[in-house]
């Protein structure tokens, strides 16, 4: 039988403030507070919402034959939790329907895959824990930003434990395949891949509203025809898009929620039905393993990562912003952790692309690749020097890292040795219990031994009648 596997990401940028290269040192705080509750809660609003609303109804009208994907930055849940929780009460609730399955990705929305294994993993891992603590499980299922892949990729991914990953059905991966069969990961046959169909995707995403499109207006109807019509060997089609899609990219006066609205009966009707990721990785078998030795994206229409390091600039900036990943993978501040995973976030690099592309790129701030570039450069400049600043200067990370092991493993002994002595401090002050516990009994024994002994008699006094003289 067909199915759907209907996936949508929730990510949402932190825009950084005006940086001056004399705030260096001097200020070291990054961020545009006003655009970025003023953004999160003007997309809640008109995208996030309301669309969360109709997932819901879709579940409930159709008694849960309808089922859906979502995964979430953590940065993204930090900005939902602070200034537009009622977005969170709504994914509780879809949760709840136990129609939604959300799945796992890098905290920052960030490209640590790309450039360091330790931080991608450690930051995936923070994510999986976030979203079992709001929703209850932990997920089985991978998306890497942007549905970043590649071999080396899907092997990490595989060794932390998860069944499948979501990436891009790309034709120069695929060639002459079809996205709509389940494959593997060529390093490791237990990750199995799920492939986006990039046209039926953005026939939604990208076109819907576009009336000089040769489809419009897009019926659900016609719209499940061209998934019946596919050959029938063929069973899964993964339709995946950013959740602000619906009603930021297409907005609401198209009726963009009407036409999504409509999709389960039309579905239905033809024998179409929907799975969630894990369903499908778990009921149907791979096809064929996937080469991917190069890194691919959703991205652009080249698919791969140029929109992100595809100039000079770009990889000045990103490598120079892992230059300090392991020392950040090893401090304790939580604040440098933070400003890390909020500089990490991938639109700062996007923001700096040189390339010409069909889809406007809004820069925020920005005028120009090089404004963004001078502005983040002066920002990583600061977060750096506060870096060295927590270790010893002139010490390379291996030694850094080595020095870090010993006073580790230093304090664990100490700890050992702690408990060790509270343990034995704790078996001491029981056996003084136990052995005052028993030479209780034997003195009150005692006592009561003599109680009730009878007392002896005094010996009668001899009287002797005075002799009269």
């Amino acid at each position: 039988m067909r199915t759907i596997c209907l996936y949508f990401e929730i990510h949402q940028i932190i825009h950084l403030k005006r940086y001056r290269f004399f705030d260096i040192g001097t200020n070291h705080y990054y961020y545009d507070d006003y655009a970025n509750e003023t953004s999160i809660n003007d997309v809640a609003e008109r995208s996030y919402i309301p669309a969360l609303n109709a997932l819901i109804d879709m579940v409930k009208s159709s008694e849960g034959a309808f089922k859906v994907a979502l995964s979430i930055s953590g940065v993204a849940l930090e900005q939902l939790e602070i200034h537009a929780p009622a977005v969170i009460d709504l994914l509780h609730q879809l949760n709840n329907t136990g129609c939604c399955e959300f799945l796992a990705e890098p905290y920052s929305h960030g490209l640590s895959s790309l450039a360091n294994e330790e931080c991608f993993k450690e930051e995936v891992k923070r994510q999986s824990d976030k979203m079992k603590q709001l929703f209850g499980k932990a997920p089985k299922v991978f998306r890497n930003s942007s549905l970043i892949y590649s071999d080396e990729i899907g092997a990490a991914v595989a060794s932390m434990g998860f069944k499948g990953m979501l990436t891009e059905g790309a034709k120069h991966i695929l060639g002459w395949k079809s996205p709509h069969y389940v494959y593997h990961c060529n390093m490791n046959p237990d990750l199995k891949l799920l492939l986006r169909d990039y046209k039926l995707s953005d026939d939604i995403s990208l076109r819907f509203s576009n009336s000089e499109w040769s489809e419009y207006p897009l019926m659900a109807d016609k719209y499940i025809n061209w998934i019946d019509e596919l050959p029938q060997e063929e069973q899964v089609i993964n339709i995946f898009m950013e959740l602000c899609a619906l009603g930021i990219y297409q907005p609401l006066s198209s009726n963009i929620l009407e036409f999504l609205k409509a999709l389960p009966a039309c579905a239905k009707a033809k024998g179409i039905t929907f799975s969630t990721p894990t369903e499908i990785v778990t009921k149907l078998k791979s096809v064929s393993q996937l080469d991917v030795p190069y890194p691919l994206s959703w991205v652009d229409e080249e698919r791969d990562t140029s929109c992100w390091l595809g100039n000079v600039m770009q990889r000045e900036a990103f490598n120079k912003l892992y230059s300090v990943a392991e020392r950040v993978h090893m401090c304790n501040d939580r604040r440098i952790k933070q400003d890390w995973d909020y500089l990490q976030a991938s639109n700062n690099f996007r923001f700096m692309t040189t390339k010409q592309s069909s889809v406007t790129l809004f820069r925020g701030i920005y005028e120009s690749p090089y404004d963004a570039f001078t502005n983040y450069m002066n920002i990583l400049g600061d977060f750096i020097k506060r870096v060295d600043s927590l270790y010893p200067e002139g010490i390379d990370n291996e030694e850094l890292n080595a020095l870090l092991t010993t006073i580790k493993n230093q304090g664990e002994e100490i700890q050992q040795l702690q408990a060790q002595l509270e343990k034995a401090q704790a078996k001491l002050a029981k056996e003084e219990k136990k052995a005052a516990k028993e030479a209780k009994p034997k003195k009150v024994a005692k006592e009561a031994d003599v109680a009730e002994k009878p007392a002896k008699k005094a010996p009668a006094k001899k009287t002797t009648k005075k002799k009269a003289e």
